[in-house]
């Protein structure tokens, strides 16, 4: 038997062969559980380029509840990237919206959704370290920073979070002032997440993470991945469907003309 609460449901212990004395229960506080939760939700997107006859995407809608990964996979030239582009604020859509929803209890609504902010998602293009302009690890990860005098909060909090970042993708026994471009592969791609976490985005973006590693660096990936949805929603778009088979909590199919369709993972 169940016992319903709010729209959780609380299994109860096991029943015991001694009687049961109502004194037992006299201190005992009713357990409540707080089902509350936000989503990252894409609803009904259409995108046509100005001056074009066809639009890339086609009433795209999927929703992904926040600490938790999805993944977006299809052919090439199916209007993944595009989407991606969309979610980053770098294209607008030309229909539909991008927002987040919270939800109460009991599963509704619980305050009008939030358009999802640019400056609030962080993207990891494909091959990430072509972009690196510094030439040491500190100068890359704070590359863009404000250089204001009266910005010194600001750097504070950033210096704060950067220490964070480092240590969320295990680069705190990398030297500063190494040259990026002399890591590893898995290295690269492990700074150029750090350069995205240092302020915590509300959507993490991933375009083909594992493209170009070696067997080891793309287990390394995978391994930081499953450790970094606990504390973020991540979405990635990749080709390489077994590798996130363990992570995926939602996968979705872009299908040619920018159709988007939920699709388990089956090996």
């Amino acid at each position: 038997m169940l016992t319903h609460i709010g729209s959780c449901f609380l299994k109860p212990p096991p029943l015991s062969a001694a009687p049961i004395s109502h004194s037992r229960f006299q201190n005992t506080k009713l357990l409540r559980v707080n089902c509350s939760y936000s989503s990252f939700e894409v609803r009904d997107v259409s995108y046509q380029p100005p001056g074009t006859p066809l639009k890339l995407l086609n009433s795209v809608s999927f929703s992904l509840p926040d600490k938790s990964l999805g993944l977006i996979f299809g052919q090439s030239g199916s209007g993944k990237t595009t989407l991606l582009q969309l979610l980053a604020g770098i294209n607008k859509p030309t229909s539909g919206s991008i927002c987040t929803q919270k939800y109460g209890n009991d599963g509704n609504p619980s305050q009008p959704p939030e358009p999802l902010v640019p400056e609030r998602v962080g993207i990891v293009f494909q091959f990430p370290e072509r972009y690196f302009v510094a030439d040491s690890v500190l100068d890359e990860v704070t590359f863009g920073w404000p250089r204001q005098k009266d910005s010194y909060q600001l750097r504070e909090n950033l210096a704060q979070g950067l220490q964070r970042a480092i240590n969320w993708v295990g680069l705190s026994g990398i030297p500063l002032d190494k040259n990026p471009h002399s890591l590893s592969g898995g290295y690269k791609r492990r700074l150029a997440l750090a350069i995205q976490l240092v302020q915590i985005p509300d959507l993490l973006i991933l375009d083909e993470p594992l493209a170009g590693l070696d067997w080891k660096a793309r287990a390394d990936v995978v391994k930081l991945l499953m450790n970094l949805k606990k504390e973020l929603t991540v979405l990635v778009v990749s080709h390489d469907l077994r590798e996130f088979k363990s992570l995926v909590d939602r996968s979705w199919r872009m299908e040619m003309g920018g159709y988007l369709r939920e699709e388990l993972l089956q090996f």
